[in-house]
């Protein structure tokens, strides 16, 4: 069973429910971020980077308009709060933040958000789930998976991609295509066909001892994913690409062993001429990809800089945990 928090209460499964006239039901507005947490045989809590997961969501409801001033330490408190209710050792989070039952146009700019309403006219939608957390094969990480190419592509000029809002169908379908080729993920290019990441992952490459990955929103000519100044120099384009929270641990691990990790624009070519390629989320840590549908990547079997970076993470995990 799941724990559920929702708009300021502790709800049995059953009962949460949202309105019929909420705006992720009636036009898919609402952004969410998925976690990793759990508790641990002392009683206390921890969730991985949650200082991190909220920071982007606020720069998210600020830039897309659903909200300018989220209260931070109010959701911080809610989902520690929620992930020490379900008491699992390991626990996936999922925050989900709607506009409530909300006229976007007639939505005042100064709107605050809580884990219990906001202060403009309407009260926005907060839904924080606790369930245990996936246990993937271990094979997947031993052997390494392989990826589908998605037939969508991903727009820099719309200004919602490279946030997580409510409109994953898209992502869903091509999911489900590539899981019916035997692929555990699909990776998304450009329209301008430079690589994106995967329907719900980055992607890193490893050539010639060099680690890099596709250039994320936020860092397009030295900007900052909290959409910060450097963000809106004249003549960047934007990207597409979600500036992911364990892509930056992932990055951040791979410094402190002296590996430096390159953000440029990657093509369909430097992705099946990689030694390694791996992918990051907040579920799996570090994936292993082995092969690109019926291309086969390096070797065909994880790299050395894969299961070291995995290893790594893994240990980060530990630390918090």
């Amino acid at each position: 069973m799941a724990t559920v928090f929702l708009n300021g209460s502790f709800v049995e499964q059953s009962e949460a429910r949202l309105s019929a006239f909420d705006s992720s039901v009636q036009h898919g507005v609402g952004l969410f971020e998925t976690m990793l947490g759990g508790t641990t045989g002392l009683d206390e809590t921890w969730v991985y980077r949650l200082d991190e997961h909220l920071e982007r969501l606020a720069a998210s409801a600020r830039e897309l308009g659903l909200a300018q001033h989220l209260r931070v330490q109010g959701l911080y408190d809610a989902v520690m709060e929620t992930v020490a209710r379900a008491g699992h050792p390991r626990t996936r989070v999922r925050l989900t933040i709607t506009g409530g039952e909300l006229q976007l146009l007639r939505a005042a700019t100064g709107d605050e958000a809580d884990a219990k309403s906001t202060d403009g006219a309407a009260a926005a939608t907060l839904l924080i789930v606790a369930q245990p957390a996936t246990e993937y094969p271990p094979a997947m990480f031993e052997r390494g998976v392989m990826v589908g190419i998605a037939d969508a592509r991903a727009n820099p000029l719309n200004p919602f991609e490279g946030h997580k809002t409510l409109n994953y169908w898209w992502r869903l379908r091509e999911l489900q295509a590539a899981a019916a080729k035997g692929g555990a993920e699909a990776i998304v290019l450009q329209v301008s066909n430079h690589l994106c990441g995967g329907c719900v992952s980055n992607v890193f490459l490893v050539k010639d001892g060099a680690l890099s990955t596709p250039i994320a929103r936020g860092e397009e000519q030295g900007g900052t994913p909290d959409g910060g100044e450097a963000a809106t120099i004249r003549g960047a384009l934007p990207s597409p690409v979600l500036p992911g929270i364990t892509r930056a641990a992932v990055m951040e691990l791979a410094e402190m062993r002296s590996l430096s990790v390159e953000r440029r624009m990657l093509s369909i070519d430097d992705l099946l001429g990689a030694d390694e390629v791996f992918l990051t989320n907040s579920s799996w840590g570090v994936l292993p990809v082995v092969a690109v549908e019926a291309h086969p990547i390096g070797k065909g079997r994880p790299g050395e800089m894969t299961r070291a970076l995995r290893a790594a993470w893994m240990r980060s995990i530990e630390g918090e945990s």
